[in-house]
């Protein structure tokens, strides 16, 4: 049984892992009220909360395993993410790991929303899970989340590489910064997708980011100028009226940016050598719950003939269920990494020793 912990950002959250059943229980705390009163996340209230819901949560989960006793392994998320925050739950899973005398394992963020889609996968039948991943490898990943986007492979190691990034605004960073404009609040997206179902998405022709095929990174900065300045252009009264209109524009050309990026790789080889097809498309992360972003992937997919994976909806946001099932599914420290991909597969074990417990190496926030 894996014991996570997950703090990273303005999520707490305490997961029990058991490799041969699945997960066992999950519990959350989430701060969105808190923040929105304040436009977006603060994080010393973060840390503050943080510190106020853990224990509770832990409490919850030791009376639900039976006092720990089937544990044999702490998870923790060890970046990236705020500093005090993250620093609270490294030190609360050190301490965990010390009193049950457990190895501690710490997870990059990054690598369990990689991870994600492969938890229904396991639920469905956890006795031939590695069988059935087999057949999904090349995976090719889309993580979308508030402050990070990227395109990622698995290759038939697990091992990870990214193959593009953002190179200024995260995908969800931008629908809330589209959604402040709007003066719509926080968090954004959810907003913005509510009010774009009834409005139509051809209304505004806003920039879809770099265009050429041989370029996979993304660029969202201008989409949202693009907006301000459709705004200035705009009465309030004829913003009011056109909101739905604004709103659907402004997320289909999220939408349309990510797509045609995951196109283009999914085009491409998943390897140097030019040997291997991907065999699966995976989607994760907190925009990963937006309903034509979705449908969109889903439709890439068919045409590829691969299957999609998207994360569940409990598990696109801030969770500790991915970070125990990363902590599984790739347990060892490189994990079989590209080296130039090591930020996103970082982890550091402790270990018992006779003399009691060793810490090696210490964990990195990043």
């Amino acid at each position: 049984m894996i014991l996570a912990l997950e703090t990273s950002c303005d999520e707490t959250a305490v997961a029990l892992f058991d490799p041969a059943r699945g997960l066992a229980g999950e519990w959350t705390h989430t701060q969105i009220a808190l923040h929105a009163r304040h436009g977006g996340v603060v994080p010393d209230l973060a840390t503050r909360e943080h510190l106020r819901h853990l224990a509770p949560l832990l409490e919850r989960a030791r009376a639900s395993s039976g006092n720990f006793s089937a544990v044999t392994r702490v998870a923790v998320t060890h970046g990236p993410g705020l500093a005090g925050c993250l620093a609270l739950g490294v030190a609360a899973a050190k301490a965990l790991a010390l009193a049950l005398r457990v190895p501690l394992t710490g997870v990059n963020h990054l690598r369990g929303h990689a991870f994600s889609p492969f938890i229904p996968l396991h639920a469905e039948s956890p006795d031939d899970f590695s069988v059935r991943l087999a057949t999904l490898l090349p995976h090719l990943g889309l993580l979308v989340s508030g402050g990070n986007t990227l395109l990622f492979s698995l290759d038939e190691n697990l091992a990870l590489r990214v193959l593009a990034t953002t190179r200024d605004d995260a995908a969800g960073e931008a629908l809330d910064k589209g959604a402040k404009l709007l003066g719509l609040g926080y968090p954004g997206g959810p907003l913005i997708e509510k009010l774009a179902t009834g409005g139509r998405p051809d209304a505004y022709d806003f920039p879809r980011g770099l265009g050429p095929r041989a370029e996979l990174d993304f660029s969202f900065s201008g989409l949202k100028t693009s907006l301000r300045y459709q705004l200035e252009k705009m009465a309030p009264a004829e913003i009011a009226a056109r909101t739905s209109d604004l709103c659907a524009s402004y997320q289909q050309a999220v939408i349309d940016a990510l797509a045609r990026k995951t196109f283009f790789a999914l085009e491409r080889p998943s390897t140097d050598s030019g040997q291997a097809a991907y065999r699966s498309l995976g989607l994760s992360g907190g925009v990963a719950n937006n309903r034509p972003l979705r449908a969109a992937l889903g439709k890439i997919a068919r045409a590829a003939r691969v299957p999609l994976l998207a994360a569940a909806p409990e598990h696109t946001g801030d969770n500790a269920a991915m970070i125990a099932f990363a902590a599984w599914a790739c347990p060892e420290p490189s994990c079989g990494a590209d080296p130039a991909s090591s930020e996103l597969i970082r982890a550091a074990v402790v270990t018992p020793s006779p003399a009691g417990l060793r810490i090696a190496p210490a964990l990195t926030l990043v």
